[in-house]
């Protein structure tokens, strides 16, 4: 069960970058609306965007691994062999991509208006590479439904915290947690590798 709350924290960082940079976001949104003279609250509250980010990115989160999972379960028979190596390449690509994108800027930059779609856009980008990830369930002695539980419920709590973190401190943060959930997804693959 540890291997799951390890991969439940790594996996959320990526979510957690990306609320990050949505509180942060937010600040330079709610600034830019006083400067102009916007009536206090015609900008989305803080608290509003925090249980919106939660919701999208844990409920895609925990849905993604699930459905990686089955997928994983249906082709396990003709895999089985290679199962492990399967799953340390899948891990090994979402940690080098998360250790990546760790190094370049955050498609927060880009965003004007924070609306439910772009979070439905986001939520499904950020939650892609759970989907592969859920794979790697297949090889754990894990029951798979309460694993993407802890998945769902970790992504909704580091997601809501990561908006007020965003909103507080910018994004100094942001790049570090991409960065350390890609070198723990790296590390559970070597791990799988090796049992």
């Amino acid at each position: 069960m540890f291997d799951v709350v390890i991969l439940a924290v790594a996996l959320s960082m990526d979510a957690f970058a990306v609320a990050i940079g949505l509180g942060a976001k937010h600040g330079q949104v709610a600034k830019q609306c006083r400067g102009a003279g916007a009536k206090p609250g015609q900008e989305r509250s803080l608290a509003s965007l925090a249980w919106m980010a939660a919701l999208y990115f844990g409920v895609f989160q925990g849905l993604m691994p699930l459905i990686g999972y089955l997928g994983g379960q249906g082709v396990m028979g003709w895999v089985e062999t290679y199962a492990h190596w399967i799953a340390f390449v899948l891990l090994l690509l979402i940690g080098g991509k998360m250790i990546y994108e760790s190094l370049t800027e955050g498609i927060e930059e880009d965003i004007s208006q924070i609306t439910p779609r772009l979070m439905l856009i986001l939520a499904i980008a950020t939650s892609i590479d759970a989907m592969a990830a859920g794979f790697s369930l297949t090889l754990l002695a894990v029951n798979a439904w309460l694993s993407c539980l802890m998945i769902a419920v970790t992504t909704f709590l580091f997601s809501g915290v990561g908006v007020y973190i965003g909103r507080r401190f910018g994004t100094w943060l942001e790049s570090k947690a991409e960065l350390f959930g890609g070198v723990v997804l790296i590390l559970i693959g070597i791990k799988m590798l090796l049992m």
